[in-house]
C-alpha cells in the first residue's frame, strides 16, 4: 500500500513539474463559449451581482477538492480557473465538474484539454449540484 501511494506521489509531482507553464489564458483547446458540454446542466445564467455568501462557500469547497490540480492564477495539473469564462460556457464548467468521466470521454473541448494536460485524468470529485454551482459562483470573482 505505501509503494503504491509513493508511486502516485510521485506521478502527481512528475505531472506538477512537466505541465504547461504558460499563459492561463493560451491553450491548444478551442475557445467555445456555445459549448455547453455533457451533463445535467443545460442552462446556467449568472445574475449580474456575485452572490458573496455563495462565492465564499465556493472558495472553501475549491480550496478543498480542486487545489491540488487547479490554481487561480496558473497552471498545473489542470488549466488555471481565472478567466474560465472567458474560454468555457458556465453550463460547460458545472458539466465538467459534475461529469469529468463522460466529458473527457466525449466532449471534445474536454479531450482537447485532457491531451494539452499529459492524459491526467479530472476524477470525479462527487460534487453535489449545489457545491458545484458555489464553484461556478466562486470562480466569477478570480
Amino acid at each position: 500500500m505505501r509503494y503504491l501511494l509513493g508511486l502516485l506521489m510521485v506521478l502527481l509531482l512528475w505531472n506538477c513539474n512537466n505541465a504547461p507553464k504558460n499563459n492561463p489564458k493560451t491553450t491548444t483547446a478551442s475557445i467555445d463559449l456555445t459549448n455547453k458540454g455533457i451533463g445535467p446542466v443545460t442552462h446556467l445564467e449568472f445574475d449580474s451581482i456575485v452572490d458573496i455568501n455563495m462565492a465564499e462557500r465556493g472558495d472553501k469547497i475549491f480550496g478543498a477538492k480542486c487545489t491540488s490540480c487547479h490554481m487561480e492564477e496558473s497552471k498545473l495539473i489542470g488549466p488555471a480557473m481565472k478567466g474560465i469564462y472567458e474560454r468555457r460556457s458556465p453550463e460547460w464548467v458545472m458539466n465538467i465538474m459534475l461529469n469529468p468521466i463522460e466529458m473527457l470521454k466525449k466532449d471534445p473541448d474536454a479531450t482537447a484539454l485532457l491531451k494539452e494536460y499529459n492524459n491526467v485524468l479530472m476524477l470525479n470529485q462527487n460534487l453535489t449540484m449545489e457545491e458545484a454551482r458555489a464553484i461556478a459562483e466562486y470562480l466569477r470573482t478570480l
